[in-house]
């Protein structure tokens, strides 16, 4: 695998990071999240597919009962008010 940003060789691990939730009214902590690292520039992110799953899974939650801190697998497994996102027009 080649990192998106330098083309270095970089390996797919899971770490945490900080989101924003989509109101905007506060951050919180996803552990265990997929991600790649570089081993060249050390950049660690996530694909586009992963956080596309982030951005509507807060979307579709109740967020106002989320914790401070939750694993990615905790956070995707949790109920939906609506089937999918309806505001995304990409698909």
């Amino acid at each position: 695998m080649k990192c998106d940003w330098c083309g270095y060789e970089a390996t797919e691990e899971q770490g945490d990071v900080y989101w924003e939730l989509p109101d905007g009214t506060r951050a919180i902590e996803i552990t265990s999240t997929p991600g790649i690292v570089c081993k060249g520039c050390h950049m660690a992110y996530q694909t586009d597919e992963v956080t596309k799953a982030i951005e509507d899974q807060l979307f579709l939650i109740d967020t106002k009962e989320l914790p401070k801190s939750i694993t990615y697998k905790e956070l995707m497994e949790r109920p939906r008010l609506l089937k999918r996102n309806y505001f995304d027009f990409t698909s």
